[in-house]
């Protein structure tokens, strides 16, 4: 297994570890894109992921673990963080494919997933959604949300990371939290698989059940999975929740 850092834009923060793992050249492997957590602050980083983006790449995944501009650096912040995002993912047909390249390991670019944990959750199903699914010739199939906040209108809308992200209170600008919100996006064409785990104090796991059930109203292929464990299960590759997103992901 091999770690590389490319850039994907000139903000300090526009970068990721991208994990190769120990393939053969007629070996084709599937991507997956993680997104971290962390009230979209700079009180945590994409190190996070470190120890799921290394157990994925011991099994035979090419990782692309991001980082992205947050609420308290210059031009993070809503728009500018979910922008990042997009950004980031897109880097799959730049930066990314074009040290694949040189690394000589093909990869399955019909088989990319983005995964993302809690706030990391909230921004993949939004940039994907933005995305239409695609990025130049690599087709995004699933998103998995562990633990995300998949829609910004309901539920505790004046907690202060979301109204920091935001830049100001639901009840002020409603329209801005509707655009940002994974709920209000149109169906797309990749599974949404929204794990939550059912001890969860931080994210209610009604957010993701609703999510859900609204999603597949709406004609978006989407399902949901209650697994054991805390909030922060999902950055333990030891545990239940990393295990159902194996079995999600089909690694």
């Amino acid at each position: 297994m091999r770690r590389k850092k490319i850039r994907y834009g000139d903000h300090d923060s526009n970068f990721g570890h991208l994990y190769l793992p120990d393939v053969g050249p007629n070996d084709c492997p599937p991507v997956v894109v993680l997104v971290h957590g962390g009230y979209w602050s700079t009180e945590f980083t994409l190190v996070l992921y470190t120890a799921i983006a290394r157990d994925l790449a011991q099994r035979g995944v090419v990782v692309w673990n991001v980082e992205y501009r947050r609420v308290e650096e210059s031009g993070g912040g809503w728009p500018g963080t979910g922008r990042d995002v997009i950004a980031a993912i897109s880097a799959l047909d730049g930066p990314v494919a074009d040290q694949l390249a040189i690394d000589g390991v093909r990869v399955d670019r019909r088989n990319v997933a983005v995964v993302g944990h809690s706030a990391g959750g909230h921004l993949a199903v939004w940039a994907v959604a933005q995305l239409g699914a695609r990025v130049g010739a690599f087709n995004i199939a699933t998103v998995v949300a562990q633990c995300g906040v998949l829609d910004l209108t309901i539920g505790n809308t004046d907690r202060p990371s979301l109204k920091a992200l935001m830049g100001g209170s639901y009840a002020e600008m409603p329209e801005r939290y509707a655009a940002a919100s994974p709920a209000s996006q149109p169906p797309f064409d990749a599974l949404v698989a929204a794990i939550h785990g059912v001890d969860d104090t931080m994210i209610p796991i009604e957010l993701s059940r609703l999510y859900v059930e609204g999603a597949v109203a709406r004609g978006q292929r989407a399902a949901f999975y209650e697994v054991p464990g805390g909030h922060d299960a999902f950055i333990d590759p030891r545990s239940i929740a990393h295990r159902q997103t194996l079995r999600v992901l089909g690694v």
